[in-house]
């Protein structure tokens, strides 16, 4: 049902409470974890939505016509590798496709042999625990805050921003017109216009906006999408760029990984990365995966 019949519904329920209880009733709602559990399970189910109607529009690694190079990077690494996109294939939905024989998490050593070895899985998106972690775990109240993600992709993490926190402003920076289109087509359909936005462009030509931004997030955006040297230009602009004092910066892999891989220095006197509880429970999370996400401050 939709909000206008859900409320209907709701002071119906009401009604037929007796008086005494009403304030019982309604104390609850107010105070009560039980509701507040059932309503993050329903942001997860919203998300999983979101998840089934973006597969459907996309091939299984989740790319688009104009990644034929991203494709050929993948093929090219050291190990043979997978990308399998988190927010659209969580675990269990794996186990399934390799189970119906659609995916597999090994390849073989010797073609005819027996002898496997397990595939390295790349992907660019959080899963639906990733961001639930994120967000309620990682980052503080982002209460009249506004969060930028650089190349957002599917928007996984406007999405998830939307469901989970209460930033007032969250947007996307996307160069793929494709990947555009799909993420506004969800924000419309699932009524998140009032606080998400997602621009067409190169981050490196939105300086006011990264000026302005209290949270950027950067999951993995450049190492397959871009030459050594156009990773270490974008990267030397972001750190000119994000100089607002105390904003924050989320990051796959770690910027030491990420420096030390295009074998560069990083600026020692721009962020301060903050300790994370890796610990904490997240249901169906992957820890390894949840190891990957830092947070800085800018100092």
């Amino acid at each position: 049902m939709d909000f206008h019949e859900a409320k209907h519904q709701l002071l119906l329920l009401v009604n037929k409470v007796q008086p005494s209880d009403v304030p019982k009733l309604i104390e609850w709602v107010r105070t009560s974890g039980e509701l507040d559990d059932a309503v993050a399970d329903n942001d997860k189910v919203i998300l999983r939505s979101i998840a089934d109607e973006l597969r459907a529009s996309l091939p299984p690694d989740a790319m688009v016509a104009c990644e034929s190079h991203v494709r050929q990077k993948v093929r090219e690494r050291a190990r043979p590798t997978a990308h399998v996109d988190a927010f659209l294939y969580d675990e269990e939905r794996v186990d399934a496709l390799c189970e119906a024989g659609r995916m597999s998490r090994c390849y073989c050593l010797a073609c005819g042999s027996s002898r496997t070895a397990p595939l390295d899985f790349v992907s660019h998106s959080f899963s639906v625990s990733e961001l639930a972690f994120l967000f309620r775990n990682v980052l503080p109240d982002l209460s009249g805050r506004t969060l930028v993600d650089v190349g957002s992709r599917l928007g996984a993490v406007l999405y998830g921003g939307y469901l989970f926190s209460s930033a007032s402003r969250l947007v996307g920076v996307e160069l793929s017109q494709d990947f555009v289109d799909l993420q506004n087509k969800m924000v419309d359909k699932y009524a998140m216009r009032d606080r998400v936005q997602v621009v067409h462009a190169d981050v490196c030509t939105q300086d006011r906006l990264l000026q302005s931004a209290d949270v950027v997030v950067i999951n993995n955006v450049f190492q397959f999408f871009m030459e050594p040297d156009q990773q270490v230009r974008s990267w030397k602009w972001i750190t000119q760029t994000l100089r607002k004092t105390g904003s924050l910066l989320v990051t796959v892999p770690s910027l030491q990984e990420t420096f030390n891989t295009l074998q560069e220095t990083l600026p020692d006197d721009w962020v301060l990365e903050l300790p994370l509880d890796y610990d904490v429970y997240v249901q169906d999370a992957d820890p390894e995966a949840l190891r990957q996400i830092h947070l800085y401050k800018v100092v």
